[in-house]
């Protein structure tokens, strides 16, 4: 049987990820996390976390994918971790007894108090099970979220919530969400720029707006060739100026109807709507991360105004660009080239 694992570094003093893979664990959950944290790195280049994949009993472990996660590291690896993930699982103990299973308890234990919690999808379960979730907000996939309710009526569910960070234990809804989770964990831990460097790494949005119940009676989209990734990574190192609607079917080599249709298929949104959130993106971490002017954030983020770029960051993140600088900016760490539209 195939099998898949992340490779564990030399430690060097960095913030240590461990993956927690419960079997049989949604494959596609965890690799989220080994992907998006093994990917930030410092402007040095250096790795900012160490990530390693476990199994409860160092076994390899079944995957919903039909290939097996074989572990990087022993359990043990948990006794220093910093962050704990755990991905879906469809572990029966956890996920309809409501308990966690003798080998999960056991690597659970080896957790430190100082550590922080994170799941995905039906990741929840295994938290709530080992008494995480008690009295907290907390989310899982829409599909599972009555059942978390009615396993575990100590845990505030929400299911319309893409992610919910309360501190210490943040959870996310399914598949996708978590990687809205891990780009929010990168943003506070080591702000806009890093994160945003991950999500175009990833050629996915760095702020993802909404809840569940927009993606809950969406078909799945067929699959399609020739698709839209490479236009919007062309989009991403184009923010600073305008981008017309023809323009990305050029770059894409399609009917501008055509584009439209697989944009909205592969992102779930139109041209112009991914494009302004990776614009507001832009700005944020302009804000968060120079001293550049209102209006060169609003020009070199491609939204062209002070006026345009307070309407959009009011409703994308509720702050006005000063209070969101004074909230979120700190020193300067870079200062870039004019891009300013003559």
């Amino acid at each position: 049987m195939p099998s898949v694992s992340a490779p564990t570094p030399p430690d060097h003093g960095r913030h240590h990820v461990v993956v927690l893979a419960i079997p049989p664990v949604i494959g596609f959950d965890a690799t989220i996390p080994v992907q998006a944290f093994s990917t930030a790195v410092d402007a040095a280049g250096q790795r900012l976390y160490r990530v390693s994949l476990v199994t409860p009993d160092d076994s390899t472990a079944a995957s919903t994918l039909g290939y097996g996660i074989t572990p990087s590291a022993p359990a043990s690896a948990l006794a220093s971790a910093d962050t704990v993930v755990i991905p879906g699982t469809r572990n029966p103990v956890i996920r309809d007894a409501g308990r966690l299973d003798d080998a999960t308890a056991a690597a659970l234990d080896l957790v430190p108090d100082r550590a922080r919690w994170m799941s995905i999808c039906t990741g929840a379960f295994a938290l709530a099970a080992a008494g995480r979730l008690r009295h907290r907000p907390a989310t899982t996939h829409w599909a599972s979220s009555a059942q978390l309710a009615a396993e575990h009526p100590d845990v505030r569910v929400d299911p319309s919530a893409l992610f919910i960070d309360d501190g210490d234990v943040l959870t996310s809804a399914g598949l996708a969400a978590g990687i809205d989770l891990c780009l929010h964990v990168l943003r506070r831990d080591h702000g806009a720029a890093v994160a945003n460097a991950v999500a175009r790494h990833l050629v996915v949005p760095a702020w993802r707006d909404g809840g569940q119940a927009q993606f809950i009676e969406a078909p799945l989209p067929d699959v399609v060739r020739g698709g839209t990734a490479s236009v919007r990574a062309w989009m991403l190192e184009n923010l600073d100026r305008p981008i017309a609607l023809a323009e990305m079917a050029r770059q894409a080599s399609m009917s501008v109807r055509t584009f439209t249709r697989r944009f909205r298929i592969e992102t779930g949104q139109t041209p112009g709507e991914w494009l302004i959130r990776q614009r507001v993106a832009r700005a944020a971490e302009l804000l968060e991360t120079t001293d550049l002017p209102i209006e060169r954030v609003a020009t070199s983020s491609g939204l062209g105004s002070p006026a345009s770029l307070r309407h959009h960051l009011k409703i994308t993140y509720g702050l006005s660009p000063l209070a969101y600088r004074k909230s979120f900016g700190g020193e300067p760490i870079v200062q870039p080239e004019s891009t300013v539209a003559q």
